[in-house]
């Protein structure tokens, strides 16, 4: 299959947890020179090293900007994207780095309202922030078939089509922030409708009735979510619960979705339980969990029998 056309030569990437690993290796199978670097393993660059060193070279910190006209953040939340932008007392800030023209993409699940400060913010420095979070997990970041919400100036996302087309299904969804806006609210369905069906299911389950069945009559029905379709058959049902994303970054999102709502007057009396829910889940399950774990919790907190 052809390269696609229009690719930057080099790229700087920050993040290399279990999704920005799968897509360095992917922007470097398209022919990309990825500088790359993890801001969470910096006391640890071996490791990094041996992670990426036949895909990617890796550099130290705001050093990833050298040379490239993008650079991608794959970083957990605002915190973490702010102190990487504008560095400390002892390091460079990547604003400090990036070259006038340059654009900053973020790809990891911010702030919307944050995310907004900080392209004025970068505006001023005549550096163009995009917000590009992402959904499909690692399996979609491995395959190359994220959904990727961008937010930004028409003119500029139309421009990281073809690099962002490597990793997934493109779509623009707004001005800046709009992204970071829809992936919050997306995540905040997905965990809502987790914790739908897996109360049903229990209770099918205790019923008498075998999840499997359920599971494929639902999924004929309207019933059905991703929920039903993925998360249930590929990670509770075998009892592995390991899709990959964390519980934490779960809560983490819909608390902004619940912020958001509140921001804007929308109704938000479910996602104000679903936060309360996910938020008792996560204190029960400790940090580390599986976001699909928390069918563990739900049986757990029921009546009679327990994990089947």
């Amino acid at each position: 299959m052809a390269e696609p056309q229009g690719l930057p030569g080099t790229v700087g990437f920050i993040g290399l947890g279990r999704m920005g690993e799968p897509m360095v290796r992917r922007l470097a199978a398209a022919g990309v020179t990825v500088r790359a670097f993890d801001a969470v393993a910096r006391l640890h660059l071996a490791e990094v090293v041996t992670l990426v060193d036949e895909v990617a070279a890796v550099a130290e910190g705001a050093a990833v900007a050298e040379g490239a006209a993008v650079v991608i953040l794959m970083l957990p939340d605002s915190n973490v994207v702010e102190a990487v932008v504008h560095g400390g007392d002892s390091e460079t800030g990547l604003l400090d780095a990036l070259a006038p023209g340059a654009v900053l993409v973020d790809m990891g699940s911010s702030e919307p309202l944050r995310t907004r400060a900080l392209a004025a913010e970068t505006a001023a420095r005549d550096v163009v922030l995009v917000d590009a979070p992402v959904s499909g997990g690692v399996t979609g970041a491995e395959s190359g078939t994220l959904t990727i919400m961008v937010g930004g100036p028409e003119e500029t996302t139309a421009g990281l089509a073809p690099l962002l087309g490597v990793l997934g299904r493109v779509r623009r969804v707004g001005p800046v922030g709009a992204g970071h806006a829809l992936k919050a609210l997306n995540n905040l369905m997905s965990a809502s409708h987790l914790l739908a069906s897996s109360e049903a299911l229990l209770a099918g389950q205790r019923f008498g009735l075998d999840p499997a069945a359920m599971l494929e009559a639902v999924n004929g029905s309207s019933g059905r979510s991703g929920s039903t379709e993925n998360k249930w058959p590929n990670f509770v049902l075998p009892g592995t619960y390991n899709s990959g994303f964390a519980l934490s970054l779960m809560l983490k999102d819909i608390r902004i979705a619940l912020g958001l709502a509140e921001a804007t007057g929308a109704p938000s009396a479910h996602t104000a339980r679903t936060v309360e829910l996910w938020a008792e889940a996560s204190a029960a399950l400790g940090p580390g969990a599986d976001h699909t774990e928390i069918v563990r919790w739900l049986r757990s907190i029921g009546t009679g029998e327990g994990d089947s």
